[in-house]
C-alpha cells in the first residue's frame, strides 16, 4: 500500500494540470445533472401540489346556462362532480393595464375546486364585491390584496381580498383569460356556467370529454380544459431547461469518460517501462491496476462532491429561475435521493471506463518487450516522398504523416476530441436560434409584434382608421379567435381568422402554401398532432353550435396554445357567420419602432375601448437558456483540454524513436518542434471538422424535434453563422498548436544521450 501511494503522489506531481482538469469537469458534469434534476422536479411537482390542494377537477367544461349539466354526475368514469358555478367573461381594469378575465361565482362555504391561497383570504359574504385573483393575472395587473379593480364600461368595482395559485391553464394576454374567483351574487349577469369532472382514472379523459360532449350536446359547449394541458403548460419552459441540461449533461459525462479512457491509456503507453519495473519488484496485477483505478475514482470524487456541495449550499441562491427550482427542489422528498444518485452514478461511469483502461495496465509483461526497429508511424507513403522532393516544408509532410498514420489510434483521439467539440456546435446552435426568437420573430410565427382588443362600443371602421392613422403602425390586421371542438369533440382548439384576401396575414409557413381560396387554412402542429391529420386534410369542427369545414393547405410555425390553431381568413368565416366583426387587429410595427410608446399612444387614443398589448415571444421565457448553454459550453471545452493534452503527451513521447532520425537527417529543434505542433493541429483540424459536419445536421434535428414536441412545429432551428463555426475551428486549432508548443520544444531540444536511453 506505501508503495502504491508512492508511485500516486509521483504521478500526480508529473501530471498536476491534467488531474486537476478533471476534477473541475466532473464537477461540472454532476452540477450541470443535479441542476437538470432540480428543474425537472420544479416543473412538475409545484402543479402537482396545487392540484392535490385544490381537490381540482381532471377535466373543466365550459357550458351554456341552460345546459343539464346534472347528468354529467352519471357518467362511468366520473368519480364527482365539481360545481356547476356561474361565469361570465369580462375585462377588469388596474393602474393603468387592462386584462380579460372569466369571473367565476363560488359559494363562501365551498371547497371544491378551492385553489390555495397565496396571500390575503377568501370570499367572504360581508363583502360582496370581494375577489380573489389568480396569482399570475395578478402580477400583470400588478393588484394584490386591499386593491380595487375597475370593471370598464360600468360603474362597478372590485375589492381584491386573495390571490391564489390556479391549476387550471393560467393567464396568458390576449391567449387566455384569467381567472377571478367571487361570490355569486358578484356574477349578476351570468354567460355561462362552468363544472369539473374528476375522474376515476384520469388516463380515461378523452373518452369521458367525448361522452360528456354527446351527452350534453356540441352547442351547449364552449371550451373543454384538461389536467394535461394545464399541467403541460405548467411545466412549460422549465422542463425545456431541464431537458437542455440533462441532454448535454449526460453528453459531457460520456466525453469526460472517453477523455480519461483516453489520457490512461496514452499513459500506459509512456510508462510501459515504469509498469515493467513495478511488476519486477513484486507487483501484481490486480495492484497496478487499482493504482490508476483508484487515482482516477478520487479525482471523480473529489469533483463530485465539490458540486454537490456547492449545489447544496449555493444552489438556491442563483439569480432568477434556476434558483428558485433549487430552492422548490430542496423541499421535495426525492431531493435527498437524488443529491446522492446523480453524483454515484457519474463517478461510477468514470470508473468504469477507467477500469477498462487500467486493466490493459495490469497485463503489461514484468520484461519489458523489445521495441520495433520500425518507426512507429510506418514508412514514408509515395506522395509524402514526393512532397518532400518538391520542397514542402518538412514540417507540414511529416506533422501530417505523424498523426495520420497510425490509423487506429489516430482515428480513437480525433473521436474522442470530436465529441465535447460536436456537443460545443450543438450547444451554440440553440444559442443562435434562442438569438433568432429575439431578432426575427417574424421567422417563427410573430410577425406581428401588438395585439388590439376592442370592445363592442368601436366600430370596425372607426377601430380599423385610428390604429393605422398611427405613424407607426404598418399594417393592422382585423380577425377573431374563438375555441371550437374538435372532430372527436374531445378537446377544444383555437380558430382563428386574421386578415382578409386583399390584405392577407402575413403567417410563417413551414410547410404547404398559403390559405388563398375560400374554406382553406393553415394549422399549427400542435392542431396536426391532436387530430391526427396532415397538411391536405379536410377538419369539421364545432364553434357553438355551427360547424365550420376547412381545408389544411399549410402547416404555419404557431408559438402559441401550444401550436393547437387553425387560421383562415376573416373572410372565410364571415362566409358562415355573415354578421361576424372583428375582435382583435394584430399590428405591424415599423422597423425600430418602440412598442411600449406605440401601445401607450393607441390606449390613449382609443379612450378606455382598446386593450393594447405585446404580443409574447416565447423566447423571453427562456433566457435563463443563456447562462445554461454558456455553462455547458465551459464543461465541454474543459473535457476538449483533457483529451487535447492527452493526445499532446502521446505525441510528444512516441516521437522518441524519431527524434534520432530527425537529428540525423539534419533538422533543427525549430522544425521538429513545428512537426509536432503541425500534426497536434492536423488531429485538431479533423476533430473540428467531424464535429460541424455532424454536430450542424445533429442540432438542426435536435432543435426541431423539441418544437414539434412543444406544438410550435419544425422549422425553427437555425444554424450558427460559417463565420462563427469558423472563428470556433480555428481557434480550437489554435489553442492546440500552442499547447503543443512548449512540451515540444522541450523534447526537440533534448540530448541524444537522453533520447538515446529512452529509447534502449
Amino acid at each position: 500500500m506505501r508503495a502504491t501511494l508512492r508511485w500516486a503522489h509521483s504521478d500526480l506531481r508529473t501530471h498536476r494540470g491534467e488531474a486537476l482538469f478533471l476534477v473541475l469537469a466532473t464537477a461540472g458534469i454532476v452540477a450541470s445533472l443535479l441542476l437538470a434534476t432540480a428543474l425537472f422536479g420544479y416543473a412538475t411537482n409545484p402543479w402537482q401540489r396545487v392540484f392535490t390542494q385544490s381537490h381540482g377537477a381532471h377535466v373543466w367544461l365550459h357550458t351554456d346556462t341552460a345546459a343539464d349539466t346534472g347528468k354529467l354526475a352519471g357518467l362511468d368514469g366520473v368519480e364527482s362532480v365539481v360545481g356547476p358555478y356561474p361565469s361570465a367573461a369580462t375585462t377588469v381594469a388596474a393602474r393603468g393595464s387592462r386584462a380579460a378575465v372569466e369571473l367565476r361565482g363560488m359559494p363562501e362555504g365551498s371547497s371544491d375546486g378551492r385553489p390555495p391561497l397565496v396571500s390575503g383570504h377568501w370570499l367572504d359574504p360581508s363583502r360582496p364585491n370581494g375577489v380573489v385573483l389568480e396569482s399570475r393575472l395578478a402580477r400583470a395587473l400588478l393588484a394584490g390584496p386591499g386593491d380595487t379593480l375597475d370593471v370598464p364600461g360600468t360603474a362597478r368595482e372590485l375589492t381584491v381580498v386573495g390571490l391564489a395559485d390556479s391549476a387550471e391553464p393560467r393567464y396568458r394576454p390576449g391567449e387566455q383569460p384569467g381567472l377571478v374567483w367571487a361570490l355569486p351574487s358578484a356574477v349578476p349577469d351570468p354567460g355561462g356556467q362552468v363544472i369539473g369532472l374528476r375522474l376515476t382514472d384520469p388516463g380515461d379523459t378523452s373518452y369521458i370529454v367525448q361522452r360528456a360532449v354527446t351527452m350534453l350536446g356540441s352547442g351547449a359547449i364552449g371550451e373543454v380544459s384538461t389536467w394535461q394541458q394545464a399541467r403541460a403548460e405548467a411545466q412549460g419552459d422549465n422542463r425545456l431547461l431541464g431537458q437542455v441540461l440533462g441532454l448535454f449533461g449526460l453528453g459531457a459525462l460520456v466525453a469526460a469518460g472517453l477523455a480519461v479512457h483516453g489520457a490512461i491509456g496514452t499513459r500506459i503507453r509512456g510508462h510501459l517501462r515504469d509498469l515493467s519495473v513495478l511488476k519486477a519488484i513484486g507487483f501484481t496485477p490486480g495492484q497496478v491496476v487499482r493504482i490508476f483505478l483508484l487515482q482516477h475514482l478520487a479525482y471523480a470524487l473529489l469533483g463530485a462532491l465539490a458540486a454537490a456541495a456547492l449545489a447544496e449550499a449555493l444552489g438556491s441562491r442563483i439569480p432568477g429561475r434556476l434558483g428558485d427550482a433549487v430552492g422548490v427542489w430542496q423541499g421535495l422528498p426525492g431531493h435527498t435521493a437524488a443529491l446522492l444518485v446523480v453524483p454515484v452514478g457519474a463517478v461510477l461511469f468514470i470508473g468504469a471506463t477507467t477500469g477498462l483502461a487500467a486493466w490493459r495496465a495490469g497485463r503489461v509483461p514484468p520484461v519489458p518487450v523489445p521495441r520495433s526497429a520500425a518507426t512507429p508511424g510506418g514508412r514514408l507513403s509515395g506522395v509524402a516522398r514526393r512532397a518532400l522532393g518538391v520542397r514542402v516544408p518538412p514540417a507540414l509532410v511529416l506533422g501530417w504523416h505523424r498523426a495520420f498514420t497510425r490509423r487506429p489510434r489516430s482515428l480513437a483521439t480525433v473521436a474522442r476530441l470530436t465529441l465535447p467539440l460536436l456537443l460545443i456546435v450543438v450547444a451554440v446552435s440553440a444559442w443562435t436560434t434562442l438569438d433568432r426568437f429575439h431578432s426575427e420573430p417574424e421567422r417563427i410565427g410573430l410577425p406581428t409584434t401588438l395585439s388590439v382588443r376592442a370592445d363592442a362600443g368601436m366600430g370596425e371602421q372607426q377601430a380599423r382608421s385610428l390604429l393605422e392613422s398611427d405613424p407607426e403602425v404598418t399594417a393592422a390586421y382585423p380577425g377573431v379567435e374563438t375555441t371550437a371542438l374538435g372532430p372527436s369533440q374531445t378537446a377544444t382548439i383555437a380558430l382563428r381568422g386574421l386578415g382578409t384576401r386583399q390584405d392577407p396575414y402575413p403567417y410563417t409557413l413551414a410547410e404547404g402554401r398559403p390559405a388563398r381560396g375560400t374554406d382553406e387554412a393553415v394549422a399549427g402542429q400542435g392542431l396536426l398532432d391532436l387530430l391526427d391529420v396532415r397538411v391536405g386534410a379536410w377538419v369539421r369542427m364545432t364553434v357553438g353550435d355551427q360547424p365550420q369545414i376547412l381545408h389544411i393547405v399549410g402547416r404555419s410555425i404557431e408559438p402559441e396554445n401550444a401550436g393547437r390553431v387553425i387560421s383562415t381568413s376573416l373572410d372565410t368565416l364571415r362566409e358562415n357567420n355573415p354578421g361576424l366583426r372583428p375582435t382583435l387587429y394584430e399590428l405591424r410595427l415599423d422597423p425600430g419602432a418602440d412598442p411600449r410608446e406605440v401601445a401607450d399612444r393607441l390606449a390613449a387614443a382609443g379612450r378606455g375601448h382598446l386593450d393594447v398589448h405585446r404580443v409574447a415571444n416565447p423566447a423571453d421565457g427562456l433566457s435563463p437558456l443563456r447562462a445554461v448553454v454558456a455553462w455547458l459550453i465551459a464543461v465541454l471545452a474543459l473535457i476538449g483540454l483533457i483529451e487535447l493534452l492527452t493526445a499532446i503527451g502521446g505525441t510528444v513521447r512516441e516521437s522518441e524513436r524519431d527524434l534520432l532520425a530527425l537529428k540525423a537527417i539534419g533538422l533543427s529543434p525549430r522544425q521538429i518542434t513545428a512537426i509536432t505542433v503541425t500534426a497536434t493541429g492536423l488531429t485538431a483540424l479533423a476533430a473540428v471538422l467531424a464535429a460541424i459536419a455532424l454536430g450542424l445536421p445533429l442540432a438542426r434535428w435536435l432543435i426541431d424535434a423539441q418544437g414539434r414536441s412543444s406544438g410550435i412545429g419544425s422549422g425553427i432551428a437555425q444554424g450558427p453563422s460559417a463565420i462563427l463555426m469558423v472563428l470556433l475551428g480555428a481557434a480550437a486549432v489554435l489553442c492546440a498548436a500552442a499547447l503543443a508548443a512548449l512540451p515540444a520544444a522541450r523534447a526537440a531540444r533534448r540530448r541524444l544521450a537522453d533520447t538515446l536511453s529512452a529509447v534502449a
